[in-house]
């Protein structure tokens, strides 16, 4: 595989539940918000481009915030989702916020969200999961659920069904939080979870050979659903037609690092404390 290694990260996401420009929130000792986490750790395991996919709206805010941040922005290339029409209030999702950048990723990518920490060892897992394969093959990064919970409140994860190192199935699941008498579980589907369950949180490594599927199912997508002001065109639910139908391969190395996040204003605080010694 050409190994022209591109970070890809969603950053033009609303923040609704949590209020605000959530990508650009400061959670490190030193100013930085999540994406800064994810391009020094991206770079350590070698990736040579950062993609930061953003909305127009706030184009003017993450750059004086890379600004502020880098002694230069060589190896920066910004891109706005918004620019890969039609125009919606909402956008279309994480699948067409990778699709929006198609004609600046050379060869192959590591997608992350804006507003995640990941870990190095995660960055590291997808680059040797890319580096090891061929432009049939796929990585999910998946991540121990206990791990994965906050403080306060339910979430929801893709699980991840796993035979053999490879992804069998991803099953979006809402409303998981630990019970009072200590067990994990979920509303929707209804169910109890092992701490070490394997899920997703948005962390892939893919070939350049993807982009070409993304287009197609977009169209695809957008024939259904164009007229919906909310229905979301999804990268996990792709990711998992084209393992379905044989075109991809998903492998599915597990990292041990702890994830944090800020779904709601209160998380904010406890992340930073995460965060200090970064």
């Amino acid at each position: 595989m050409d190994m022209d290694l591109s970070l890809v990260i969603m950053a033009a996401g609303l923040g609704s539940r949590f209020g605000g420009t959530k990508q650009l929130v400061e959670v490190g000792p030193n100013g930085e918000a999540f994406l800064d986490f994810a391009i020094q750790d991206g770079r350590a395991a070698g990736c040579s481009q950062v993609v930061l996919i953003i909305r127009t709206d706030i184009e003017d805010d993450v750059r004086a915030h890379l600004e502020r941040q880098y002694d230069s922005l060589d190896g920066f290339v910004l891109v706005r989702q918004d620019d890969l029409g039609p125009h919606r209030d909402k956008p279309w999702g994480t699948a067409h916020a990778v699709l929006s950048a198609a004609a600046v990723v050379p060869g192959s990518f590591i997608v992350v969200n804006a507003d995640d920490y990941y870990g190095p060892t995660s960055f590291q897992l997808a680059a040797d999961a890319l580096a090891g394969g061929d432009d049939s093959v796929a990585a999910l990064v998946a991540f121990q659920l206990s791990k994965t919970l906050p403080l306060e409140g339910a979430v929801s994860r893709g699980v991840c069904a796993v035979d053999g190192g490879e992804l069998q199935s991803i099953t979006e699941t809402h409303g998981i939080a630990r019970s009072d008498d200590g067990q994990i579980r979920s509303e929707d589907p209804a169910g109890d979870h092992a701490d070490d369950t394997m899920v997703s949180m948005n962390m892939f490594g893919f070939p350049q050979s993807l982009f070409p599927h993304l287009q197609a199912q977009w169209e695809s997508f957008y024939d259904e659903f164009g007229g919906e002001p909310k229905t979301e065109y999804l990268l996990p639910d792709v990711v998992d037609r084209l393992r379905a139908s044989g075109e991809l391969s998903v492998v599915v190395p597990v990292s041990h690092e702890e994830w944090i996040g800020v779904t709601n204003p209160n998380d904010l605080e406890p992340a930073r404390a995460k965060l200090a010694h970064r």
